[in-house]
């Protein structure tokens, strides 16, 4: 049976999976029985479309290339009504959302779950400010509150968690959950100020023009705050868990840290001791013989501590327009799977 999709938000995620669906249609039929039809988009510059049939997504990707709004199925509905209306059975959640109120996204898998549909997302809002909400209500209603692209995009973490290192106690996750930051740490490594590797940062695109959630730590600390919730299963609180960007780290600082065989990072930690979790990020001093400490740029990277296993590292790209896409996938073939 075809999986019929709702995409909330058509930008750089939205189209990127949209690519990858229409990219590799023939191959995800023969290799998992997957296939799909696109019913539903919902975007606040292009407009909201809707067709039971599938909407001619090639076009609409034609149109988002060229800056023009959508000219075909258009729909008056708005988003919420699009969700509850439409004949999707998966919505793709992919607006962007504020993260001190996990709005629109919270509202809109609330609408979801509520017509029994289930729920894909890489915003990190309903996941770290209403995960325990927001997995009662896709049980309550029988459907899936899927998040892998809320942690390191399309590397895989939890999906990690839950299925080949199932049977693991995880007592600890600690990493680099953050790209822009590791990048600017990375070029004042090479001599670089603050300021200009910022600046770099921002000109490649790694950093907005307001870059307070990336180096002040509040990304990652929204994403040990999905780690928490998720692997360790305590119900933390955004506002629980201690928070320092790299704002005051100096070319003496990484100095410093170079005289004793060490390099800065900032590290996002959950840890589970004597039934307490404690959790953080913060910048920290990581000597060159841990994996954490050869992550270098953009990339992202976390240890996971288990009991039967030691310390397992997996190494990927945190963000990206195919990357992230890909964690949408993922989720995608996964519900069609159970």
């Amino acid at each position: 049976m075809k999986q019929k999709i709702a995409i909330i938000g058509f930008g750089t995620v939205g189209q990127g999976v949209t690519e990858i669906l229409l990219k590799k249609r023939t191959y995800l039929k023969e290799k998992y029985g997957y296939d799909f039809d696109i019913v539903a988009v919902a975007d606040f510059i292009y407009g909201n479309v809707y067709n039971p049939n599938g909407l001619d997504i090639t076009q609409m990707l034609n149109e988002t290339k060229e800056k023009k709004k959508f000219t075909k199925d258009l729909t008056d509905w708005d988003n919420i009504t699009l969700i509850k209306k439409s004949n999707a059975t998966v919505v793709c959640e992919l607006a962007y959302t504020d993260l001190k109120t996990g709005e629109p996204a919270i509202s809109h898998c609330k609408a979801a779950f509520g017509a029994g549909k289930h729920i894909v997302t890489s915003n990190k809002g309903p996941a770290a400010i209403a995960y325990s909400e927001m997995k009662n209500l896709a049980d309550k209603n029988n459907v899936k509150f899927m998040i892998e692209g809320t942690v390191m995009s399309g590397t895989p973490v939890l999906n990690l968690t839950e299925s080949p290192l199932a049977g693991c106690e995880i007592s600890c996750a600690r990493g680099i959950l953050n790209g822009t930051t590791n990048y600017i740490l990375t070029q004042m490594e090479a001599g670089m100020s603050y300021n200009d590797a910022l600046k770099k940062a921002q000109e490649l695109g790694y950093a907005e023009a307001d870059p307070t959630g990336d180096v002040q730590g509040y990304d990652a600390r929204a994403k040990v705050t999905i780690l928490a919730n998720v692997v360790m299963g305590t119900p933390l609180k955004i506002s629980d868990v201690y928070c320092k960007g790299i704002t005051d780290i100096s070319i003496d600082d990484i100095n410093e840290a170079k005289k004793q065989n060490s390099r800065w990072k900032l590290i996002g930690s959950v840890k589970k001791e004597n039934n307490k979790i404690t959790a953080s990020v913060a910048p920290e001093m990581i000597d060159m013989s841990h994996p954490l400490a050869g992550i270098m740029g953009a990339t992202n990277a976390i240890t996971l501590t288990t009991d039967l296993l030691g310390d397992v590292t997996i190494v990927g790209a945190g963000a990206g327009k195919t990357e992230t896409g890909f964690s949408i996938l993922t989720d995608l073939i996964k519900i069609h799977n159970n």
